[in-house]
């Protein structure tokens, strides 16, 4: 005997963003920030992030209009990069990670720090206006936020959503003690991952395809 589930994709879609609107407070959102905050809540099922969302002034307009322009989008892992998708948007921004690079695990090693902190100096070169998204390791916000105090170049936003017991929260808290000097969202204490920061990119590069329009 067959399962009674809902299995139109249009009407689980539906009903799924009148759940968030019905569940979550929005009102304290713009109207680009509501948009973001509607697909983080939908990619992970818990409409109470909301209160713990915050967005530096005009970050998500900054960051939109950066992917207009063709701005690199930076992952802290591959699993941040590989939750992008840009094809209901139209953009084709390319989309980095470095996590991997050959020569990382002997540059953690000398520098005595994760190997997603020691990439951090591997984004410079397309740091300046870039969409940094950092999903997975605490270590990569927090030197990415010492990097630019000490006059790394400044990307178009940081979406600040590392995961985890140790550091997430201070990190992102960091994050925000920084507005508007850096321009980020991000969500306070413990919860993120990869694929809350990947549906923040897919959000964001919604909202700047409307822009284009």
């Amino acid at each position: 005997m067959g399962l009674d589930y809902l299995r139109d994709p249009t009407a689980i879609y539906r009903l799924s963003f009148e759940t968030v609107a019905a569940e979550a407070d929005l009102s304290i959102f713009t109207e680009a920030e509501a948009a973001v905050a509607t697909r983080l809540i939908h990619a992970c099922g818990m409409p109470d992030i909301a209160g713990d969302l915050r967005f530096s002034e005009g970050a998500v307009d900054a960051a939109a209009r950066a992917l207009n322009a063709g701005a690199p989008i930076i992952c802290d892992c591959d699993m941040v990069a590989a939750g992008i998708s840009l094809s209901a948007s139209g953009l084709e921004n390319p989309v980095l990670s470095f996590i991997n690079a050959p020569d990382l695990p002997a540059r953690a090693k000398t520098e005595e720090t994760t190997r997603s902190a020691a990439q951090v100096p591997l984004w410079f070169d397309g740091l300046e206006g870039a969409v940094v998204a950092i999903g997975n390791a605490p270590t990569a916000l927090f030197r990415l936020i010492e990097e630019i105090r000490a006059g790394a170049p400044m990307p178009a936003a940081v979406l600040g959503f590392p995961v985890g017991f140790v550091g997430a929260a201070e990190s992102k808290q960091a994050l925000v003690d920084e507005s508007p000097i850096i321009p980020h969202a991000a969500l306070l204490g413990r919860r993120g991952g990869s694929a809350i920061a990947a549906a923040a990119v897919n959000a964001i590069a919604r909202v700047a395809a409307r822009i284009d329009q």
